[in-house]
């Protein structure tokens, strides 16, 4: 059977995003189970790393939401999957959904889709566009966070002949190893970086806080806790590094920027853009901080902390109350309030090598057992085999 299987994917763009790197972990593992792998994309820095003998790419601007562009891409689709054959088609976005919806319906072939995020909805209009994602043949949730989002706001579009379930997303385990790091690459990057690497794991500890720069990822917040931590404990050092692009809103950052010389944690704080090696990021960190202030739909850092061996402080909202088990692989505190995380911060800093060691153990134990990117294709392939016998 699955030497008949032939699958595209369609997603907007192929960066290091979760949607992403699913995509492409997902496209390769088809390949070993002798399947036909394509993908559908506008492009991304991810696009280099793709191997074109095991995966067919082929690029359209389905990272448009233009109305005649949507339209367009669903004949180009349409084309494509009856020249290619495919048996199933996976949407990972709803601008291309569209497209795929219609092509889907052209040539009666299965459609597949995978709800990566709550997608905001302030209108009807809004909510219509957002309910493309839940009229595939197959839906996909990432979370069990997602799958009740879906249930509480799309029930009105779902019907029995389709299926929604939950596959949590992985992690690729062999990328995201500490001990395949070497101490002369963590020294390169502290280098490169301008850290100080005089003061030791005990006097002084660097907390990494990766993701972009955006109201919602609570750097505000963030930025307040540390505050209230350096006032309430100064004698215990930290720098922190926020990790990820502001994707052009240079308004907020600048904003962001003003309240770090307000509290006057400019020496304490250092901005990097993007890192290609995120594994090095969370090696030559000693905790990781994800404290959104709006669910995470999975919230893929966690994940990737806890595969890392790193100690993780997350909002207790999303994704993150699935993928953190509290006070034994990470902590979690109460969303939005700078006071819990500097609480938590605190707490950390009084933690023994034992303890953390411990707590790195079972953190990288959670994410094999539940959230390696094996369990997720092999999930996803199995449904896929399901649809087209």
């Amino acid at each position: 059977m699955s030497s008949k299987l032939k699958v595209l994917q369609v997603i907007p763009k192929l960066g290091y995003g979760g949607a992403e790197t699913g995509c492409y972990d997902l496209a390769h593992y088809l390949h070993e189970q002798d399947a036909k792998s394509y993908i559908v994309t506008s492009g991304g820095p991810l696009l280099k790393y793709i191997d074109r003998k095991k995966v067919k790419l082929i690029r359209l601007p389905v990272q448009s939401k233009n109305p005649i562009l949507i339209f367009l891409n669903s004949i180009i689709l349409t084309i494509i999957i009856l020249f290619s054959g495919i048996n199933i088609v996976h949407a990972r976005s709803r601008a291309p959904a569209w497209s795929c919806l219609i092509a889907c319906k052209i040539t009666r072939r299965k459609f597949v889709t995978t709800f990566h995020g709550t997608y905001n909805f302030n209108s009807s209009i809004k909510k219509f566009y957002n309910s493309v994602m839940v009229k595939s043949d197959l839906i996909i949730a990432g979370s069990n966070f997602i799958f009740s989002h879906i249930n509480e706001n799309y029930s009105n579009y779902l019907n029995e002949n389709q299926k929604l379930l939950t596959i949590f997303r992985g992690i690729n385990l062999e990328y995201f190893d500490s001990s395949k790091i070497k101490s002369e690459a963590e020294n390169n990057l502290m280098t490169e970086w301008k850290i100080d690497q005089t003061l030791s794991f005990y006097q002084k500890k660097i907390i990494l806080f990766p993701g972009r720069i955006t109201s919602w990822k609570g750097h505000e917040m963030f930025i307040e806790s540390l505050n209230i931590f350096k006032q309430k404990n100064p004698d215990k050092l930290f720098f922190a590094i926020i990790l990820g692009s502001d994707q052009g809103r240079k308004i907020y950052k600048k904003k962001i920027q003003r309240l770090i010389e307000q509290y006057r944690l400019i020496k304490d704080i250092l901005f990097i853009d993007n890192c290609e090696k995120m594994p090095l990021a969370y090696k030559i960190a000693n905790i990781v901080i994800n404290c959104s202030i709006e669910p995470e739909a999975f919230g893929r850092v966690a994940v990737e902390a806890q595969a890392m061996k790193k100690v993780i402080v997350a909002s207790d909202i999303g994704g993150s109350k699935e993928t953190i088990i509290d006070n034994k692989t990470g902590f979690l505190f109460k969303a939005g309030d700078p006071i819990a995380l500097s609480d938590k911060l605190a707490h950390i800093f009084e933690l023994d090598e034992t303890t953390l060691k411990s707590m790195a153990i079972e953190g990288r134990k959670n994410v094999i057992k539940k959230f390696n990117v094996e369990k997720m294709c092999f999930s996803t392939y199995s449904e896929y085999i399901k649809l087209i016998s």
